[in-house]
């Protein structure tokens, strides 16, 4: 399951680290657990009251997890489906495979990589040193510079992007992360805008229309170091749509969104974080932990993209 995947290579290292991506997928995990519990609850297997595919298939999908992040404190939180995980592990159809399934003692857990110590500058070369590397020919032309982003025109900004995306990657979001980007968020120095799909009723199944929005945001790349926000996924298969807020640098969005082809797919809204409203939306954009408003009705986000 991707859901138990994605935790244990952040985990081990291999993937980089998103504490809100982590966080969502055991929210995920913990779903489809309650879903199993309340199955299991009354009946020994999950089909039938006999051992089928169905139980062999579903147990083969949690062992990773019951083997690595899913340690005993949540194993005692659902012990309906363990004891029928158990219960299939032992059966002589398995028993083999499972035997060398071995539940994690202990949950694997993120542990922040060490700072690593600054290298020893290297020693100035001696003056003859120097008129022999001066003495060799260029071997190569220098390579062409590539052309500035127009947002390095506007300079340093005092509101640092990097400590905020850090920020926001490694705490919780409403309780920490958001307070804290209100506290330093210089609005002369970058602006929020509304970010909608101009195509909703073309839009199918959910999947695709993150993966809408995770293309548009791979071609965005040029101006990340510019830019950040989410784009959520709200609705349901064949009714859903694509919608969410960007901070950019500067006063207009057109320079940082222009880089990617598919730009004016979308269309841009400013929003002004003085009125309660506004900044509610871009606290429940960045959050995901509200649903979209649409004509007056709520609509649950199902998936989103991070842009950072």
């Amino acid at each position: 399951m991707s859901n138990i995947a994605r935790p244990f290579l952040s985990f081990k290292g291999l993937i980089p680290y998103n504490k809100k991506d982590v966080d969502a997928c055991f929210v995920k995990i913990d779903n489809l657990a309650a879903v199993f519990d309340a199955r299991l609850r009354d009946y020994t297997f999950v089909a039938t009251e006999n051992i089928s595919l169905g139980d062999l298939h579903a147990a083969g999908s949690w062992a990773f997890g019951l083997a690595t992040i899913l340690g005993p404190e949540w194993r005692a939180k659902h012990p309906h489906l363990m004891r029928w995980f158990n219960t299939v592990a032992a059966s002589p159809i398995v028993k083999t495979p499972f035997a060398e399934v071995k539940l994690a003692e202990k949950a694997l857990t993120y542990t922040p990589p060490k700072k690593q110590k600054a290298e020893k500058p290297k020693a100035e070369k001696s003056k003859a040193e120097k008129k022999k590397d001066e003495a060799k020919p260029a071997d190569d032309a220098a390579p062409a510079k590539k052309p500035k982003h127009p947002l390095e025109a506007l300079g340093k900004s005092t509101f640092v992007l990097d400590d905020w995306k850090r920020k926001y990657s490694n705490d919780d979001t409403r309780p920490v992360a958001l307070p804290w980007f209100w506290e330093h968020y210089n609005p002369e120095e970058y602006s929020i805008w509304k970010v909608g799909y101009k195509y909703n009723d073309e839009l199918t199944l959910t999947f695709m229309s993150n993966n809408l929005v995770g293309g548009f945001f791979n071609r965005l790349s040029a101006s990340t170091k510019y830019m950040f926000g989410c784009l959520v996924v709200y609705g349901e298969n064949n009714n859903n749509g694509i919608v969410g807020a960007v901070m950019v640098r500067g006063q207009d969005f057109a320079p940082a969104f222009d880089v990617a082809p598919d730009w004016e797919s979308y269309e841009y809204t400013k929003l002004d974080p003085t009125k309660e409203e506004d900044k509610e939306f871009v606290n429940n954009m960045w959050a995901w932990d509200k649903p979209v408003v649409v004509n007056g009705e709520d609509k649950e986000i199902v998936d989103g993209k991070v842009l950072k």
